[in-house]
């Protein structure tokens, strides 16, 4: 329904912010309302949550964040106010190498998310989310691929490492990382 709102802030709770947009207040679920200064004008790029019961709207100061948001909360058992809380305390590079790299730790420091939460997001999202300036060489990831398949190893066991491997280093050092893993 709305994609951002441009406008002043108006006034800011513990978890929200009242954007100001041509004298009417839209009230805004924010993951940190303390990043935004009162009557300074921002561009808040917004999900409206609707329910049976309730309307809501979250709102984040990157299209990349709400990205992000989007994707978490398409996971089983994800909601929309814990996707917002990993944005108050996480970067969104360090939520997406968590994910890639399946470090349960890291998403497990977040409020509302146990180890159960954590494994199912890193199942739904593992390979799919990527930081802004993370760009995935293709090319890259299959002279991979094909130097692990000529060394012996199987399609299954490659195509579960892949996505751990950092594609912006050298062939060399990729290798050197994806054997590294295969024989853990």
């Amino acid at each position: 329904m709305y994609s951002y709102f441009n406008g002043t802030i108006d006034s800011t709770t513990s978890n929200s912010v009242v954007i100001d947009v041509n004298g009417i207040g839209y009230n805004i679920f924010v993951p940190n309302p303390f990043s935004y200064e009162i009557g300074k004008n921002y561009k808040i790029y917004v999900y409206n949550h609707i329910r049976e019961d309730e309307s809501s709207l979250y709102g984040f100061k990157s299209l990349e964040e709400k990205e992000l948001f989007l994707q978490l909360i398409g996971v089983k058992g994800m909601g929309p106010k814990v996707a917002s809380g990993i944005f108050a305390t996480g970067s969104i590079k360090g939520v997406a190498d968590a994910i890639n790299k399946e470090n349960l730790l890291y998403l497990t420091k977040f409020p509302k998310i146990g180890e159960k939460l954590a494994k199912q997001i890193i199942l739904d999202l593992k390979g799919k989310v990527y930081a802004e300036g993370e760009e995935i060489d293709n090319n890259s990831l299959e002279e991979l691929i094909s130097v692990l398949e000529n060394l012996g190893y199987k399609t299954a066991e490659i195509k579960k490492i892949v996505p751990m491997v950092d594609a912006s280093k050298k062939l060399e050092e990729q290798v050197k990382d994806a054997l590294k893993l295969l024989l853990k």
